[in-house]
């Protein structure tokens, strides 16, 4: 997997894991939540369980995607573009393609797992630049 591709590939996922959680949060398929999505969100209605757990899984998306970013940007820029670095990068972006929707689902253990498998993929880039 081409890493620069994956960090944009992420940086999409990223996006529309917000946006997801955006339109959940404002309701905005109705239109009082069109209105609330289109304005500065003054007034938001109580959010259901599912957008509470969308926004959390879309705040998660972000963290995780800076630190990916900086580390696949690095070694890029490192020219560490080695096996160890491609799987590290394979595997963190999986996990987070599996992450969003097992956390939408509320399925708490396998969240964690997935989350951490995530990080063992982040661990083996930035083990590859030190």
């Amino acid at each position: 997997m081409n890493i620069l591709a994956t960090v944009a590939y992420m940086a999409i996922l990223t996006w529309l894991s917000l946006i997801v959680a955006s339109v959940l949060s404002a309701r905005g398929w109705t239109p009082t939540g069109r209105k609330l999505a289109f304005g500065n969100r003054e007034n938001m209605p109580e959010r259901s369980a599912l957008a509470g757990r969308a926004e959390r899984a879309a705040r998660n998306t972000l963290d995780n995607f800076v630190l990916f970013a900086a580390l696949a940007l690095a070694a890029h820029a490192a020219g560490a573009t080695g096996s160890k670095v491609e799987q590290g990068v394979e595997i963190f972006f999986w996990a987070r393609v599996v992450y969003i929707p097992v956390y939408y689902a509320g399925i708490p253990y396998v969240r964690t797992i997935v989350w951490a498998i995530s990080i063992v993929g982040l661990v083996m880039i930035a083990s590859a630049l030190i």
